[in-house]
């Protein structure tokens, strides 16, 4: 496929330098894009970025991933309003370490494929250098004038910025400087609020090398409320499941507005133009399509079945005891983080709890005695999905499923996740 013909269709081109379509159609070329590792996984909104970097493999090119462990020392200024918290040299080799692991997962870099994707540090190109061979070398080729020009430098002139974040453009301008020299990388590519220091590079390696370089950049992605892309009302969307488990990735398209349906499925949908234009017309089938082929992506088949699992038990009023005892022991932790779910001391069960001091006093789902015998009474309290209908029923260690959790509903639509833990006080 031609690569920008393909960004075009998808609407993620924002600017483009001239001669790059020519230069990208002269044969097999190395573009990059720079990743920070500021965070301890990477989120839903650097996968943007990420997926230019597929396209781009997929087009035929080699992309080329660059770890910022040299720039995440020093915090990007771009797009911030004030300066960054700077993080310890062990936070991120720790960060970098989750990221690059991550990266392996979702670009090629198979040996045997011809235009594997690379993987490059630059702390490797810094660490042996010192200051004055930087000032002298690098410092000297640009004017306080070009580089106070740039918007993300702008922004900051009223609140203020450090010398630590101004130096910061000089740095990845100079990244690509040193990937073109070390790797052949001719093509840079990021978000929008990157171009001021791509350009940086580009002119970098006009005046010391009388080298010319390409870049592409992306829109940044907003949602149609004019918030910020890639996160929920609790806060990131991380592509570790460990942070963002694989329900509440998949429950994030599916709840996405039907306003920025046409927008999510051509940045992230892997779909033919056919195929994503016959989706746009119907945006409840387009979330689902779109939130299994990510799910399956990220987190494979297993973790998808495993969601649609979870759906079934909070939302399907046909899901029976076989649908609950089919879930592991780690989708019914998934199932506790979205429902709520008090905790019990294992002797409460061990010792075989009346039912009624189960309901009130150990879990809370009632108030008193009083309301859990109306509840039952009214065929509402179901255990592991069987109805309760005794008032002298026990609570067992029979209940309990993989040795911890055991499932209450009070009426249709409150459901409890009740976990039996070993120690409480």
């Amino acid at each position: 496929m031609d690569f920008i013909s393909e960004l075009r269709w998808r609407g993620l081109i924002h600017e483009i330098t001239p001669g790059t379509e020519e230069h990208l159609r002269s044969g097999r070329v190395r573009g990059y894009i720079g990743f920070d590792p500021t965070a301890p996984s990477l989120t839903i909104g650097n996968y943007v970025q990420i997926m230019l970097l597929v396209l781009f493999q997929r087009a035929g090119h080699q992309p080329v991933v660059l770890m910022g462990g040299a720039t995440g020392r020093i915090g990007d200024p771009s797009g911030r309003d004030t300066e960054r918290d700077l993080k310890s040299v062990e936070e991120l080799a720790r960060n970098m370490a989750h990221q690059k692991a991550q990266m392996q997962r979702l670009l090629n870099f198979s040996e045997q494929a011809p235009n594997r994707a690379l993987l490059v540090d630059n702390y490797d190109f810094y660490a042996g250098m010192n200051v004055l061979d930087f000032l002298r070398d690098v410092g000297k080729h640009l004017t306080i004038n070009y580089m106070i020009a740039k918007e993300s430098v702008q922004r900051r002139l009223e609140s203020g910025i450090s010398f630590t974040e101004f130096s910061y453009q000089l740095l990845q301008g100079y990244d690509f400087v040193l990937l073109h020299r070390h790797h052949g990388i001719t093509l840079q590519m990021g978000g929008s609020d990157q171009y001021g220091n791509i350009t940086t590079g580009i002119e970098l390696a006009r005046r010391i090398d009388g080298q010319r370089l390409y870049a592409v950049v992306t829109p940044l992605l907003t949602k149609a409320d004019g918030t910020k892309f890639g996160k929920s009302s609790t806060g990131n969307i991380w592509l570790d499941p460990e942070l963002t488990s694989p329900y509440r990735f998949y429950q994030f398209w599916i709840n996405a507005d039907d306003r920025d349906v046409p927008k999510l499925l051509r940045y992230f949908s892997l779909k033919s133009q056919e195929e994503v234009e016959a989706l746009e017309t119907n945006p409840l089938q387009a979330k689902r399509a779109l939130a299994e082929e990510l799910t399956v992506r990220l987190h494979g088949p297993e973790e998808y079945a495993a969601v649609q699992a979870v759906s079934a038990l909070l939302f399907d009023p046909k899901a029976g005891p076989d649908t609950l005892h089919g879930l592991s022991e780690k989708t019914l932790a998934q199932v506790a983080e979205e429902i709520p779910s008090p905790r019990v001391h294992a002797t409460v069960i061990h010792q075989h709890c009346n039912i009624l001091d189960f309901l009130s006093e150990h879990t809370g789902i009632a108030a008193s005695r009083g309301e859990a015998k109306r509840a039952i009474q009214n065929n509402a309290i179901s255990i592991n999905k069987v109805k309760v209908s005794s008032f002298e029923a026990k609570v067992t260690p029979d209940y309990l499923l993989h040795g911890r959790y055991l499932l209450v509903e009070n009426g249709r639509k409150n459901k409890y996740l009740v976990q039996a833990i070993e120690g409480l006080p």
